[in-house]
């Protein structure tokens, strides 16, 4: 069974700073890594991502929103994406939902998400 457990949310100040990271498990193999949240009034978004696996001179991508100040990382190895929040403003705020890209054992490739983590940024 597939499983994302994601953990670092939290209360910050604006202009601090919060990490989150996504650990998955019963994966046979994963594609890409990517960072989504659910704002208050928005639509759900996609925040960074990291490139395909099968593209090695592949950069991660960001939303204009974030770029400069989110930075995404993965550990293969480890199964694991990683989401660094700098600066943050209180429009940061939301849940985010960590999701990749993968196959399991013996299904297809298909997107699997976390159940999401709040982050909430005080002004």
């Amino acid at each position: 069974q597939v499983r994302l457990v994601e953990s670092g949310g939290g209360l910050v100040q604006a202009g601090g700073s919060l990490r989150l990271s996504c650990t998955a498990s019963g994966i046979t193999m994963i594609d890409t890594m990517a960072w989504h949240r659910q704002t208050p009034g928005k639509q759900r978004e996609m925040v960074a991502t990291t490139p395909s696996v099968t593209d090695p001179d592949g950069t991660s991508k960001y939303a204009d929103s974030v770029k400069g100040r989110f930075s995404i990382s993965r550990d293969l190895a480890r199964n694991t994406v990683t989401l660094q929040l700098n600066t943050v403003k209180p429009e940061d705020t939301g849940v985010y939902y960590c999701q990749i890209y993968a196959i399991a054992p013996g299904g297809g490739w298909g997107d699997y998400w976390g159940q999401g983590t709040q982050v909430t940024v005080s002004s």
